[in-house]
């Protein structure tokens, strides 16, 4: 199975996002990765829920709903509501007192679930959780913005998660500074996805099918 990219599309160009959405699905993205941010969690906002309806509209590919918010549980049944069987929603397991409760709403509904773990979080922490969820979401930069530095001492956690993932059945995705190098040398090691933003895809002046293209030949594809 080949890796899978992404789309960050809270850096898409919003002037014409039907047309962002269908050049990128055009282009052979595997699905569009929403960042829902509430100024609390995160010092940012970034995209709202009418955003993440309006994109699941335009397009039959998976949606990453990726909830940078405080007390998800509170809300999750608002974005499970607007999804299908195949999107995933991903939480962070500090925003919530009890993140396996809030899991088992996106489990029971039939969406995928899945956890981000920031910097910070280490993996030892999140050990239980790993048995309940199809998806981590590694992030490489502090949670916020787009356009940030990797974080070099994150690396470590991939080398800690894949034995697990193979262990679990769980997948390992990439998030945040994404550049060519980091998808050649990741994909190799095993990562299964990656979500592109200003690094590689948006903002290039170059068709999406083009950079895509680049980015799919990076790695060779991986056996399933």
């Amino acid at each position: 199975m080949r890796f899978e990219i992404t789309a960050s599309m809270m850096c898409a160009d919003y002037a014409d996002l039907r047309k962002e959405v269908s050049e990128l699905e055009a282009a052979g993205v595997d699905s569009f990765h929403i960042d829902i941010m509430d100024g609390r969690y995160v010092p940012n906002f970034a995209m709202s829920l009418n955003d993440m309806c309006c994109i699941r509209r335009l397009t039959d590919k998976p949606m990453d709903v990726h909830l940078m918010v405080e007390h998800p549980n509170n809300n999750v049944n608002l974005f499970i509501s607007n999804l299908r069987q195949g999107d995933t929603i991903y939480i962070h397991p500090e925003a919530e007192y009890h993140p396996s409760t809030t899991l088992q709403k996106i489990i029971d509904a039939g969406i995928t679930p899945g956890i981000a773990i920031n910097p910070g979080t280490s993996v030892e922490s999140i050990y239980e959780l790993l048995r309940i969820v199809e998806k981590v979401l590694v992030m490489t930069v502090n949670p916020g913005n787009a356009g940030q530095m990797f974080l070099p001492y994150v690396g470590e956690k991939f080398e800690k998660l894949l034995p697990l993932a193979e262990e679990m059945k769980f997948k390992v995705y990439w998030d945040g500074a994404c550049t060519h190098d980091k998808v050649e040398k990741y994909a190799e090691m095993g990562v299964d996805g990656f979500v592109l933003g200003t690094n590689i895809l948006f903002g290039k002046g170059r068709p999406y099918a083009d950079i895509i293209k680049e980015v799919r030949a990076l790695a060779p594809e991986k056996s399933s």
